[in-house]
């Protein structure tokens, strides 16, 4: 069993097997805040602090019987001692979460995490009846907000779903352009169908253009940069040579919407295609706008 799920199973052992959802993933977010290196990450969401991963994890242990589900709750079904199956640092971090939070109730939860991570409740459908005015001042301060043009570009590779969300939405992205040419994924969240899900819920649309991608079996044997140096040189030749109409077209969908993200897997924007397909596009007539990669 993957250890982040084992820290589940503990938080609930600790409130008597059963947790709402809701007061789940707050306690599970305040207990993530602890820790040295977060196992699971966040999103603002419908009622705040959100993890996607978490959600799923937990799917997954209901298929696997180690949980029930109801509408609202979560329950834990083995007997199996799972607090003094984690780390010493988690143990104590989930004992204290448990001291300080283990009372509240699920308003309760969403009132203190709101207003001490105001970025997570710039989503909220609760903020507005549960906060104060100069509560919910704080969070409209904190979401970006930007009237720049800027074209972004970002790679998923070595970041979880939730933090490459939270960089689109700390960017104000308005659109994000997915530019695999099969965007099909083994990690969670980056297929085509799931990603667009994702990215709508957030208010962040999606769109795919696979024409400026580059087939997979053209990215074989990439072992040095030397390597991707090649695979580019032949990209820029044979595709972006061939595609300026579609160039255009992201081009206008920046000038529309001023924020957009070209998106590929690569952290590493030297070894993405996506840099060049940027570069070209900033080569297109009244390009005078930024490039960032985030």
């Amino acid at each position: 069993m993957f250890y982040r799920r084992k820290i589940i199973l503990a938080l609930l052992q600790l409130f008597n097997g059963e947790l709402e959802k809701i007061r789940l993933q707050k306690l599970l977010f305040l207990f993530t805040q602890r820790q040295a290196k977060a196992e699971y990450d966040f999103i603002p969401y419908r009622f705040g602090c959100y993890s996607y991963s978490a959600n799923a994890d937990m799917t997954a242990m209901v298929t696997r019987g180690f949980l029930n589900e109801d509408e609202i709750h979560f329950a834990k079904k083995d007997k199996t001692d799972y607090i003094n199956l984690l780390k010493a640092d988690d143990k104590k971090l989930l004992l204290e979460v448990q001291a300080s939070y283990g009372k509240m109730s699920a308003t309760a939860l969403m009132k203190h995490t709101y207003i001490n991570y105001p970025f997570y409740a710039t989503r909220s459908e609760a903020a507005e009846k549960i906060l104060t005015k100069a509560e919910l001042e704080k969070v409209n301060n904190a979401k970006a907000k930007s009237n720049k043009t800027i074209l972004f570009t970002i790679g998923y590779q070595g970041i979880s779903l939730e933090e490459y969300l939270v960089r689109l939405l700390k960017n104000d992205v308005k659109i994000l352009v997915d530019v695999r040419n099969n965007p099909l994924s083994m990690k969670y969240g980056f297929s085509k169908s799931q990603l667009k899900k994702y990215c709508e819920n957030l208010g962040i649309q999606y769109m795919h253009f696979p024409e400026v991608g580059i087939l997979s079996d053209q990215r074989q044997e990439l072992n040095t940069q030397s390597d991707y140096d090649k695979l580019f040189s032949v990209y820029r030749k044979n595709n972006l040579t061939k595609t300026t109409n579609t160039q255009n077209e992201i081009l206008n969908l920046l000038k529309q919407h001023k924020r957009i993200a070209l998106t590929c897997f690569e952290a590493d924007i030297c070894q993405c295609h996506r840099k060049h397909l940027a570069e070209a596009i900033e080569t297109l007539p009244n390009f005078n706008y930024e490039v960032k990669h985030i």
